[in-house]
């Protein structure tokens, strides 16, 4: 049997259609609900910072980014990160991780929030935020509600409300 090689590359146009197939078959329908989704709803993702994951000709995974501020601070929202169900658990996440993060450190951003499990997001540097030091557009698990500071002081700088968008 052959093994094909994984390939991480940066999201082009030609990627959304399966890209939203990708989401459907990973989330479901009630992706549209959560507060992460409605936090980035509207705002384009920013396709510097976006990467696929390839093997052979099909995308099996997506890492989006989108901006946000808040208040005066800019920061990123991480996400989705999204695997295809058949190929989970061999390390795809965790590489379009890595190329998402290292470009954002090489932009010089300073700061990413996402919602996820604090378990496996520890391994990237992310670690729960502390109490209402920023607040989301609807409710959220506190000990899901992630960060972490690509140069140091950015979170000190933010505060208060979460708005998508630059």
């Amino acid at each position: 049997m052959t093994t094909l090689p994984l390939v991480i590359r940066p999201e082009s146009p030609r990627d959304n259609d399966a890209i939203e197939r990708l989401h459907e078959r990973a989330f479901g329908p009630g992706r549209y609900a959560r507060t992460a989704f409605r936090l980035r709803e509207g705002v384009p993702h920013l396709s510097d910072l976006s990467f696929t994951a390839l093997v052979g000709t099909l995308l099996v995974g997506s890492i989006r980014v989108s901006p946000a501020r808040a208040g005066a601070s800019p920061l990123l929202v991480l996400g989705p990160l999204t695997v295809d169900p058949a190929f989970g658990s061999r390390g795809i996440g965790g590489a379009l991780m890595r190329a998402s993060l290292d470009a954002a450190r090489e932009g010089g951003h300073g700061l990413v929030i996402l919602v996820g499990d604090a378990p496996y997001y520890a391994r990237f540097g992310f670690r729960v935020l502390p109490p209402r030091k920023l607040t989301l557009p609807g409710p959220v698990d506190p000990g899901r509600f992630l960060g972490l500071e690509l140069r140091e002081g950015a979170l000190a700088e933010a505060g208060g409300s979460v708005v998508g968008g630059a």
